[in-house]
């Protein structure tokens, strides 16, 4: 029999067995839980250690990848000013808007104020977004280039709906304080701020700036976080000085487009010249533009008519055949010549003047702008004689001033010569020229006789010239020239109080490719100021005047009496016409 003693003897043996096995499992488990941990451990650590460590070069190399980028430093372009410093094109910064279109098409609720604030339809901003949208396309141009207040506009749309994926940059916009006055000389730019037209084209390359080079951090949204470095320095454009004088350009541009409304003309264009150093001072046309709108002007608003129009000069080369003539000796200002009975027989043509002018001498045909009497002149002389005065007037040649466009004029070879275009060819018909060829050859007769190349950058020395006619004869018709702008001459409207003017008009008929038309005309004044010792040369064309007068001393010639006494007050040229109260005053106090 089992005493009870024994039973509870074999019951605590067992339970201190269960305990010892229990116990046993349990460090089991520990140490197998101890070492997973341990084994974490040194894993995580072993990881680490390798990244940042290691992998530490490839890692930040991977990071840089997604958020370091290199972006554009703009640059300015050069300025162009006038010859007194004064800005004709400047470059100023505005905003270039840009956005994330798979950002901002999931924010069709801001699309419309967005539009709103860009002023642009909803429609074509929503159609823009979508096609970049579905391209892939993680970045699109809103708009370049806007104004300020579009700018300010954008941010307050960004701020209110919290949109994100939309941002600026800062780019330079192209500026014309002169506007239209200025805008065929100066031209303008693309949207990629390259030159298009005039001296921005012509010296684009000086002009162009070359953007630099930064590397900066930027977020998820490309908002910049942190500049890192400059990887290139910006370079600006070189700045531009031309020989143009702002008043007097103003003053051009006035009188000329007023001369063309009144004589209800299709067109001009005038030319003033600085015969002392051949600077072009004021050059300007009508019609024209404002290169500070969007281009929608028309070919003719923005043509140079100044230097691509040509035309055919008609009685303003006259002082030229007569100046190769005297040079010749064949003739002296008081040669006696026929024109009776105002008609010529030339081969099997005529030659007319606008009435019988009976006789004459050589200083009053050019005068009464005898066209019978030059062609006595011209035909005393070789047709080769001609034609190379022409040549070095500069006719049939660009002037090298540089300009896109510039025309060359028509010169033909006196070999073609019939002799009734020998006859033609010396009252100006047969041959076409623009209208600063037309001042280039008038300042040689200002310069007493040397010939200047014409500019449109400013010059700080006087050129070395190349000699065409003899002091003598340059000043022998000058002062012929002068008689012309007397009671007497075609060119009465061209006078200046106390100065003494010289000049010549010019009336000839417009050619078309039908020929000559009746009723059109393009009228041509040229005049220098003062004839003592003259500083400016200056030419008005007016094309096709359909008002009640049409020749060049009615048309041409009162806007060169408006322009011309600026100028040589601007740049203190004192008056010598002897009837001058100043000069009359002077005479007075120095006799005895």
């Amino acid at each position: 029999m089992i005493e009870p003693s024994q039973v509870k003897q074999s019951y605590q043996r067992l339970q201190e067995a269960e305990r010892q096995r229990m116990k046993k499992r349990f460090g089991e488990r520990r140490f197998l839980i101890g070492a997973a941990l341990a084994m974490a451990f040194v894993s995580v650590t072993a990881s680490a250690f390798y990244r940042q460590v290691v992998e530490t070069d490839f890692l930040q190399d991977e990071g840089a990848k997604r958020f370091l980028r290199d972006r554009e430093i703009p640059a300015r372009r050069g300025i162009i000013m006038d010859r007194n410093h004064h800005p004709l094109a400047i470059s100023t910064s505005v905003a270039t808007i840009w956005a994330d279109p798979q950002l901002l098409a999931e924010r069709s609720d801001a699309l419309e104020p967005l539009a709103r604030a860009l002023e642009e339809p909803t429609a074509d901003l929503a159609a823009k977004v979508s096609e970049y949208a579905a391209k892939g396309r993680r970045y699109m141009y809103l708009q370049r280039r806007v104004e300020p207040h579009r700018a300010r506009a954008v941010e307050d749309v960004v701020e209110t709906y919290r949109l994100n994926g939309i941002g600026m940059e800062t780019e330079y916009r192209r500026f014309y304080p002169g506007g239209e006055i200025f805008s065929q000389v100066v031209g303008f730019t693309n949207i990629d701020n390259q030159g298009q037209e005039g001296i921005e084209l012509v010296a684009n390359n000086a002009l162009k700036a070359a953007p630099g080079k930064r590397r900066v951090i930027q977020d998820g949204h490309r908002r910049i976080v942190e500049e890192v470095e400059q990887l290139q320095a910006p370079e600006h454009g070189e700045d531009i000085v031309l020989s143009i004088d702002q008043r007097l350009q103003f003053l051009a541009y006035r009188e000329l487009k007023r001369a063309v409304e009144e004589n209800k003309a299709v067109g001009g264009s005038a030319t003033l010249l600085d015969v002392t150093t051949g600077e072009i001072l004021a050059l300007v046309n009508q019609p024209s533009f404002n290169p500070n709108q969007p281009r929608q002007e028309s070919p003719e608003e923005r043509r140079n008519r100044a230097l691509t129009d040509v035309f055919e000069p008609g009685s303003t080369v006259k002082p030229f055949v007569v100046a190769a003539a005297l040079e010749r000796g064949l003739v002296h200002p008081h040669s006696p010549i026929s024109t009776s009975p105002g008609v010529m027989q030339v081969g099997r043509n005529r030659v007319r003047d606008y009435r019988n002018l009976g006789q004459l001498d050589t200083t009053s045909v050019i005068t009464k702008s005898s066209n019978v009497g030059v062609v006595k002149i011209a035909q005393q002389m070789d047709r080769a004689v001609l034609w190379q005065l022409y040549r070095r007037l500069g006719f049939g040649q660009t002037s090298n001033v540089g300009f896109p466009g510039e025309r060359s004029g028509y010169l033909p070879h006196f070999d073609g010569w019939s002799s009734f275009e020998h006859a033609t060819l010396a009252f100006g018909y047969g041959l076409n020229v623009t209208t600063l060829q037309l001042a280039q050859a008038y300042a040689i007769i200002a310069a007493d006789g040397i010939s200047r190349p014409a500019t449109l950058l400013r010059r700080d020395s006087v050129p070395p010239g190349e000699r065409v006619f003899a002091p003598e004869t340059a000043q022998a018709v000058r002062l012929m020239l002068e008689t012309v702008v007397s009671a007497d001459g075609t060119a009465r409207r061209a006078a200046i109080p106390g100065y003494r003017v010289a000049g010549k008009t010019g009336t000839a008929k417009k050619a078309t490719e039908r020929g000559y038309v009746d009723g059109k005309y393009q009228s041509v004044f040229v005049g220098l100021a003062p004839v003592t010792s003259p500083r400016f040369v200056m030419v008005v064309m007016i094309d096709e005047p359909s008002g009640k007068e049409y020749y060049g001393g009615a048309v041409a010639a009162p806007t060169f009496a408006r322009v011309m006494p600026a100028a040589l007050r601007l740049y203190n040229v004192a008056p010598d016409d002897p009837k001058h109260p100043l000069i009359l005053t002077s005479s007075t106090e120095e006799k005895p």
